[in-house]
């Protein structure tokens, strides 16, 4: 019987080297699978930086993936969580034109029930910025649509695990 697929959230520690993207993202691409979401930062360990990215795929797939990218040289070590082991939000911002803001009183309180920030009101636009879950920022993301963006921006998931990854002591152990 076949696996189903489901949203994983892979965190793949790396030495930041260039043209190790690339060599990633074609990991997914041969096998045909698309990236829902990619986020690149520094990690909890100096030196080292962490890609965060959300595929829908089944276990077997995602444990086949894992290994592939732990053959990267430059990988330190690669995990895989599901929505339930993790901890995670997206980022997005609005920019809109500040008539808007000073006549639609409905903005206004779709701005306060969302939990959304204003960042930025000059005479042309203003600036909204919401942290969430997909659901809450697809949710303000339709609520405002009717209104109209100048801009909008999303980025990608950001999440760290319930339980402790033992990523900093195996790099002691290296040490």
């Amino acid at each position: 019987m076949g696996q189903e697929n489901k949203l994983f959230t892979v965190s793949i520690y790396t030495e930041n080297n260039v043209g190790l993207l690339n060599r990633i993202s074609a990991i997914f691409q041969r096998r045909h699978i698309n990236v829902e979401s990619i986020n690149t930062s520094a990690s909890e360990i100096k030196g080292v930086s962490r890609f965060t990215i959300v595929v829908k795929v089944t276990e077997e797939q995602i444990k086949k993936i894992i290994g592939q990218i732990e053959k990267q040289v430059e990988v330190i070590k690669a995990y895989y969580h599901t929505d339930e082991e993790t901890v995670y939000q997206e980022s997005c911002m609005f920019k809109m034109s500040s008539d808007l803001l000073f006549n639609e009183d409905e903005i206004q309180n779709v701005i306060k029930d969302s939990k959304a920030r204003i960042v930025e009101v000059n005479k042309s636009f203003f600036v909204l910025e919401k942290s969430g879950t997909k659901g809450e920022i697809e949710k303000l993301y339709n609520q405002l649509n009717t209104y109209g963006f100048m801009q909008f921006v999303r980025s990608g998931r950001i999440a760290v695990t319930k339980n402790e990854m033992k990523i900093s002591q195996m790099l002691e152990a290296f040490n």
